[in-house]
Parts: structure tokens; sequence; C-alpha cells
């Protein structure tokens, strides 16, 4: 832990959530590992802080605008590749599209296209959402649909997915999205890098010069 506190977004990380901290404290006491190695426990410091970055923004998902949340979505599988080299992707804000949120046409032709629903919720998304989802691609005769919510999903309506056929719709529960947010720079920002170092054995190699 003294080796950690050598790096300020780490004190920084802990000051910030020092009240949390000292709750849990209170329900668990904090065992150190002296076994692990200064890189274990970087390691370590480093997931969890991503945890917390991963929980910061999916708490700020769930208070944004339900048309910005439906921007962010359609942003970030545009940031994964899903409109590839020369398509793009919009937020539809059409009425009578059947629920259909956003569009991702990946070639210039439209002809393969991408449906998007996102949902800003608390609760679970069920099979009803899901079952008017697939139907609603018809609307633009996708064969592709991704669900993106901020809560999860419930077992009935991932089970009807692996029912249907024809159509592949990929659901992304809260949790998954805020890593995929992270993992893809949407909604975060690099405040500080760190280089490890090691003794290069090829250096030291004297039979080798």
């Amino acid at each position: 832990m003294k080796f950690l506190e050598r790096f300020p977004a780490y004190k920084e990380y802990f000051e910030a959530r020092g009240q949390g901290r000292e709750n849990a404290a209170k329900r668990s006491p904090l065992v150190v590992d002296d076994k692990r190695t200064p890189h274990d426990l970087i390691e370590s410091a480093h997931e969890s802080i991503r945890q917390a970055t991963a929980e910061e923004l999916l708490s700020r998902l769930k208070t944004c605008s339900p048309s910005f949340f439906e921007s962010v979505v359609v942003r970030l599988l545009m940031a994964m590749g899903y409109g590839g080299v020369a398509g793009h992707g919009s937020v539809t804000g059409k009425s009578g599209d059947g629920g259909i949120d956003g569009v991702i046409r990946q070639d210039k032709l439209g002809l393969d296209v991408v449906c998007i629903q996102a949902k800003r919720w608390d609760g679970p998304v069920g099979r009803p959402v899901v079952q008017q989802f697939v139907g609603s691609m018809d609307y633009y005769r996708a064969k592709k649909g991704v669900i993106l919510t901020t809560s999860t999903f419930t077992r009935d309506g991932m089970d009807f997915l692996a029912r249907i056929e024809g159509k592949t719709v990929v659901l992304v529960d809260g949790d998954r999205l805020a890593e995929l947010m992270i993992d893809h720079d949407l909604g975060v920002t690099t405040t500080r890098t760190y280089a490890l170092k090691e003794v290069s054995n090829d250096f030291f190699d004297e039979d080798g010069i």
C-alpha cells in the first residue's frame, strides 16, 4: 500500500472515495496480501479505479436525457467499428418505426443495416420490449440489431432471442455498456499514463555485442 501511495492517481482516487472506504472498513476489515508484487498491486489499483469509473459512467447515463442517451449508443457502436469505412449511424427519432431509436447503415447503399434500441431504464428490460424490437426491425428490412440499456434484461427476454431465426440481436446491459465505453474512449478521458520498465536482458548480453 505504501508503494502505491507514490502514485498521485492512487491517492486522489482513495481520497475522493474516502468516506466509502471508511464505511466498507467498518463492514469488513482490509486485508493486505504481502505476497503480492508491486506489479500485482498496480494491477489491482487500476482495476479498482476502472470499476469506479464504470460505476460513475453508468450513473451519469441514467441521469442524462433519453435523446442524449440514444446518441451515445449510436456513437459507441460507430466507435466499435460497426459503421464500417463508408457507413454512417444516426438517431432516427421517427414515429411509427416501432421503437427503433437508431440505425447504422454499414454501406453507402444501406444494404446492410443495424437497428438500435436504447433503454435508459432502472428496471429490467423484459420479453415484450425485446419481442417488439425484433418485429420492428422489419421496418428497415434489417437482420441485425442491438438493444442497450442502463439496467439489465430478464431471463425470458434473453431466452426469446435464442429461439428466433433469420435475425441476430445482441443485448448489452448497463455494466457491459459502461465497460465498452471505457474500452473505446467514449465519455472518458485519460488523465495519466504510467510506463512500467524493467531491465533489458538483451542489453546486457555481452555475447551478442
